[in-house]
């Protein structure tokens, strides 16, 4: 007892005896490198937990593939985040957790990064108080309480966040950001060091390593400038200031633009030498300039390390570790040349790597500064302009050949209509240029007083709201001839620039972050996706009101709010920043622009984006959580001599610690939790057991959300790897097709007879119809005459014909290809079909012996190659569609003739007269039913955050499935058509999903296999959701309700549908009650209309809204919003009544 005693009474009275002073000042890199590993833990914990267990929409699903496997994902390409995911994959137990495994390289990197932003903040903390007095225990803890704020709040941040949890290369880069300033903060701690250099050499490695993952990372380089700068510069003057700045961009410009771009083309152009003038074999080139760069590493490392050149050895060695960081690339050739399964635009030389680096298959403008106005494409063609060769290997040769003219091969601008920030410069884009940001003006070329009039009345009538921007364009195309269309000014696109590129798609994302958001539906200039703080005055004031919102709003997992409370502290830590030191402002200041607006500036987007793109500006973002940082200790320094510190320090951390990162956490938690969510992978399961097992089928798909997927469960879980998958986006591609053309696992080739050369970059492009016969053609000829070289199938034998000047023809259009019909006949193989499985033998009857298809003036290589797969094929293997477009083309211009099972489209020789132009195929429901019940839903009817792509999914789904239900009813198979309404709405419940419009046609389902009581519930749950809306509009300003009005005629027509539905399979009561009560509604907006015949609308609206036609996308009737978002845009379409000017709105009396 005596010796506990003792041992006691010295472990009071030691030194070492807790003392919170002793603690934190005395040990403060003790406790900086423990609170660090703290938040590190703090973050993975989250993001291990909210982590997507499997592929999500869009890249992840390409990303997860390309990694696991080593394969070559999209342009600009990601190689090293490919082997840090192929070195996570190893870790996985079984297929199914491969894609978890990849996803935590995202969940890890960001941990990391909040690592290295927690010694970033102590860091810049410590040298803004340096002059302030001796380092008290209460400054460390106001320091690391800096530091803890600032760095879980970018944890818990949205967009970082939504990084954080899948496989994207934002994740990965904004962790090398983060590096490149902590290791700048470290190089100028330490350049007196006498070996401080190596930070600078670790540096140079790791911006070299940045090219392997994305390119936001070299946006630290100038901040690292400046911070070298101001270290060693101490007198700043206005001269040496501006010359730092420049020099640093000039720097960022060199590494980026520059420093890969010319190594690339510098081993491209050896290749090619060594292989075509000396004679060595292929890939020679690339070894030999590589030995070149090693032997100029060596000799420079030797000659200014003996004669003692310390800045020169210095920068050799930099720019030899640059060199080092860019070898991740090499996997790209390697893996290429390994012929893997995914290998997007076949980069197996230095030339074809160099395309891939500069993402040649993207359309975009050349210069964000000078370049062409989107008014282009009303102007008549400038020059043609050289095009970039195509070198192929000719293995009989030994050479590389140029297989393209490329010679002024390219239909170059007009030069009227090129200027100054090209900003609104996507031809594709136009009708929303005109629609937000008004339309180009003309002038009349040709007078014509009828024309003169037109024109008037088309401008006066855009210009009141009367006609739409797509009726505008159409003007404009049509009289082309007559008038010429003025480019939109430099203040134009300055006005689009400011409007646009930096507030919506910049601020807005910004405020996102850090005072909160309005839900997770898309914006686009409408009431989705705006920035929301919870202060309600506020909030009405921007938004409309804010009272008796519909659950549908209240209770979306996006709507999130902060007060404002993460931007004031942001706010007060510049200040702080700016009254401490004014140069660690200015570095982190570059920073934050460079990473925000000047990203904007430099990518230029185009209006509208597919989806949002605040993931790709986190890394200013990540600067400002800098700032909310600091402002915790600018917070204590403001009341230091108010309060005792020893009291003030822990409080302000506390209440931070809550205000912010807590109140963000709490918030953001419901949709960034991704934990126990398979949608995308049932998804994309679903449709490949819509295809027909073991029977060689070829699936057409069309973009990311219905391929990336399917890639992803084929490749890493071997799912149907019987289904070759044609993504018709990639079909324009040479490379694609050569790949589709080979067998991959169980998949056998695409039937198909026109060869490489015939479709190689070039070479049939575009193929356009001359009417030179009116007969019918036979496929197989038809495809014959195209996959033909004889002169009489070029355009130039034509000009010959008709006597025309050669001259005045480019010799690329003189060898087009054309097609003399555009008549084409199908042949059906009855025995094939039959045996082949396509259709029942029962159905056998209904084969027609041939089907004709008229094809439109000109079709593009795709098509081409579709038919060629068509008139090949002779109906031995199944061909599906997956319905991802409504474009003819897609179907092959065969839409009379599908079979919908599950969510894909077969092709089958049977006609089916569609109902409307969205309801495609004819439906075997015993066929359909079995694939049905055979779905794993991927616990989309669970309590998981159904995000938007997800519902997005469910118009599909729903609506297969009810036309499934519809056929089932009327063949009497009542029990099959209640487990499809039973199947849809456990798996797609109501409230999760919303489109409420197709949930309609299963509330008369119900009732027609006699569960009346379960469409009256059904019915109900919809009669709430559109009394809500109804009650809310009803409550708002008389402008607002103008302003909405044809959302309140959207839910007014829905909820009259419904109460049709009961009228008609009801009983008379309740169709009574529940008329009644829909009255009561109308009644409430009886100030729209004067009497029971005269319906009185605001000026021009119902006219002037070009949606407000009888045919709707999906979109504009059925979000859970009532929101027009376009997210279905071209996917799905319904038939709206709307109420006419002499239309009484009482709908029952």
């Amino acid at each position: 007892m005596k010796i506990v005693q003792t041992y006691l009474y010295k472990l009071v009275n030691s030194p070492l005896r807790f003392n919170p002073s002793f603690m934190f000042s005395k040990n403060y890199h003790k406790w900086d490198t423990i609170l660090g590993w703290s938040v590190f833990f703090i973050a993975l914990i989250t993001y291990y937990i909210t982590v997507e267990p499997t592929n999500s929409f869009w890249d992840a699903g390409e990303y997860i593939a390309t990694a696991a496997k080593l394969q070559v994902g999209h342009p600009p390409g990601a190689p090293l985040l490919q082997m840090i995911g192929a070195f996570f994959a190893m870790f996985a137990f079984e297929p199914s957790k491969i894609a978890m495994m990849v996803n935590l390289v995202s969940g890890v990197s960001s941990a990391f990064t909040i690592l290295f932003m927690f010694w970033t903040i102590t860091n810049l903390t410590r040298k803004l108080i340096d002059k302030d007095g001796p380092f008290t225990n209460s400054k460390a803890i106001a320091v690391f309480g800096s530091a803890l704020v600032g760095s879980l709040a970018f944890t818990y941040s949205d967009s970082f966040w939504f990084n954080a949890v899948e496989t994207e290369v934002y994740a990965t880069a904004s962790f090398i950001m983060a590096l490149l300033l902590w290791l700048g903060l470290k190089w100028t701690d330490n350049l007196d060091d006498p070996r401080g250099n190596r930070w600078i050499i670790l540096i140079s490695f790791v911006v070299g390593l940045t090219f392997g993952i994305q390119f936001m990372g070299f946006l630290a380089i100038p901040s690292i400038g400046l911070l070298y700068y101001f270290k060693t510069y101490k007198n700043t003057t206005v001269k040496n200031f501006l010359l730092a700045n420049i020099i640093v961009i000039a720097i960022l410009m060199l590494v980026y633009k520059f420093s890969l771009t010319y190594i690339l083309q510098f081993f491209g152009w050896g290749e090619v030498f060594f292989i075509n003038s000396i004679g060595l074999p292929f890939n020679s080139g690339s070894i030999i300039i590589g030995l070149l760069f090693i032997a100029t590493f060596y000799f420079g490392l030797n000659y200014t390390r003996k004669n003692n050149f310390r800045t020169g050895n210095t920068i050799v060695l930099c720019m030899m570790f640059l060199f080092l960081g860019f070898s991740s690339w090499l996997m790209l050739p390697i893996r290429a040349n390994a012929k893997v399964v995914i290998n997007e635009n076949n980069p197996e030389d230095a030339r074809a790597l160099l395309a891939y680096y500069n993402r040649e298959q993207y359309p975009g403008v050349d210069s964000p500064v000078y370049g062409t106005y989107y008014s282009d494409m009303f102007a008549p063609a400038g020059e043609n302009q050289d095009g970039k060769p195509k070198y192929e290997k000719d293995y009989t040769l030994g050479k590389y050949i140029v297989v393209n003219k490329f010679k002024d091969a390219v239909q170059g601008p007009n030069p009227k209509h090129q200027g100054l920030l090209p900003r609104m410069w996507s031809s594709q884009n136009a009708e929303n240029y005109m629609r937000y940001f008004g339309a180009l003006d003309f002038r009349i070329t040709q007078p014509n007083q009828e024309l003169g009039q037109a024109a008037e009345q088309i401008k006066i009538g855009f210009a009141n709201g009367e006609i739409g921007a797509d009726q505008y364009i159409s003007f404009l195309k049509r009289f082309d001839e007559y008038i010429e269309v003025q480019p939109p000014t430099v203040w134009d696109n300055i006005k689009y620039m400011v409007e646009f590129q930096f507030n919506y798609m910049y601020l807005r994302y910004f405020m996102w972050n850090f005072v909160g958001k309005q839900n997770d539906v898309q914006g686009r200039y409408n009431d989705n996706g705006n920035w929301l703080s919870g202060i309600n005055f506020l909030d009405s004031w921007r938004l409309g009101s804010q009272d008796n919102l519909p659950s549908d709003i209240k209770n979306n997992p996006g709507r999130n709010t902060y007060f404002f409370l993460p931007l004031l502290l942001g706010i007060i830590g510049i200040v702080f920043q700016v009254s401490k030191d004014k140069k660690q402002f200015w570095v982190l200041l570059i920073f934050f622009l460079f990473t925000g607006l000047a990203i904007q500036f430099y990518t230029n987007p185009g209006i509208f984006q597919p989806r949002e793109r605040d993931y790709s500006l986190v890394g200013s973002f990540y600067v400002f959580a800098l700032w909310i940082g600091l402002g915790v200790y600018g917070l204590y320094d403001s009341f230091k001599d108010w309060v005792t510190p020893k009291i003030l320090a822990p409080i302000v951390v506390v209440v931070s610690l809550l205000a912010v990162p807590t109140v963000m956490a709490l918030q953001n938690w419901d949709d960034h939790d991704r934990s126990n969510r398979f949608t995308a992978n049932s998804s994309a399961k679903a449709y490949l057991d819509s295809c027909q097992e073991d029977a060689g089928a070829i699936l057409f798909t069309i973009g990311d959300n219905d391929t990336f997927p399917i890639w992803y469960a084929q490749e890493i879980e071997h799912y149907r790897t019987d289904v070759r998958v044609v993504c018709t986006s990639l079909f324009e591609t040479d490379w694609y097709v050569d790949q589709m053309k080979v067998a991959a696992y169980e998949s056998a080739p695409i039937p198909s007879q026109i060869s490489h050369e015939k479709y190689r970059w070039g070479s049939r492009d575009v193929l356009y119809h001359q009417g030179i016969t009116e007969n019918r053609w036979p496929i197989k000829d038809f495809i014959n005459w195209i996959d033909s070289d004889k002169p009489r199938t070029k355009l130039k034998y034509l000009f010959e014909q008709n006597g025309a000047d050669l001259s005045q023809y480019p010799e690329d259009t003189q060898n087009m290809v054309y097609y003399p019909t555009n008549k084409i006949r199908v042949p059906v193989n009855k025995q094939n079909v039959l045996s082949s499985g396509l259709v029942k033998e029962k159905d056998a009857d209904l084969i027609v012996d041939f089907i004709d298809i008229d094809l439109p003036g000109a079709i593009t290589k795709k098509s081409m190659m579709m038919l060629d797969i068509l008139a090949n094929n002779d109906w031995k293997r199944p061909l599906y569609f997956s319905g991802g477009s409504f474009d003819d083309a897609e179907y092959l211009w065969m839409k009379d003739y599908l079979q919908l099972d599950g969510l894909a489209y077969k092709l089958v020789p049977i006609r089916t007269e569609r109902p409307n132009a969205f309801e495609l195929g004819r439906i075997d429901t015993d066929l359909m039913y079995d694939i049905v019940k055979k779905w794993d839903w991927g616990n989309a009817g669970g309590d998981i955050y159904h995000d938007t792509q997800t519902r997005i999914q469910s118009v599909s789904f729903r609506g297969n499935l009810a036309r499934l239900m519809e056929a089932l009813i009327k063949e009497n198979k009542m029990d099959k058509a209640k487990d499809i309404i039973e199947i849809s709405l456990t798996n797609m419940p109501v409230e999760k999903f919303g489109y409420y419009t197709l949930i309609e046609p299963f509330i008369d389902g119900y009732y027609k296999v006699g569960e009346s009581q379960k469409a009256r519930e059904l019915f109900e749950t919809l009669k709430k959701k559109y009394q809500e809306r109804l009650d809310y509009y009803a409550s708002v300003s008389l402008d607002e309700q103008y302003s909405s009005i044809d959302d309140i005629i959207a839910d007014m027509e829905a909820y009259r549908r419904n109460i049709d539905t009961i009228i008609a399979n009801d009983s008379e009561d309740i169709a009574e009650k529940e008329t009644l009560i829909f009255n009561e509604y109308i009644d409430k907006f009886q100030h729209f209309y004067k009497d029971e015949d005269d319906m009185v609308l605001p000026e021009g609206q119902l006219e002037s809204d070009p949606d407000m036609i009888d045919t709707l996308p999906v979109s504009d009737t059925i979000q859970p919003d009532n929101v027009n978002t376009n997210e279905t845009q071209d996917k799905v379409g319904i038939t709206v009544q709307k109420y006419a000017l002499g239309e009484s709105p009482r709908l029952y009396s």
